[in-house]
């Protein structure tokens, strides 16, 4: 596999994992006990940490492509194991 597909893929993972990890770990004003601001939902995040998401992101990420680095190099699911057909 060349490193720009591998980039790519990665790339399809990290953000897949970011849309995966955003609501963990996110509290609003009340959850928080600090008082509602006015004009803001009530379910709005109380303090959003874009670093720590993009780290969990990171994580789930790397761990998510490793699975599957690791599946093309020793061939485990293959289309053929797949195929239910026949």
């Amino acid at each position: 596999m060349k490193w720009t597909s591998a980039l790519a893929i990665f790339t399809l993972f990290w953000t897949m994992s970011l849309f995966l990890v955003l609501p963990f770990g996110v509290r609003t004003a009340e959850e928080a006990g600090v008082e509602h601001q006015p004009g803001h939902a009530e379910s709005a995040p109380h303090g959003f940490s874009l670093p720590r998401t993009a780290a969990r992101a990171t994580i789930l990420g790397v761990v998510l492509f490793g699975l599957y680095y690791l599946n093309y190099v020793y061939g485990w699911i293959t289309a053929e194991s797949l195929d239910w057909a026949h």
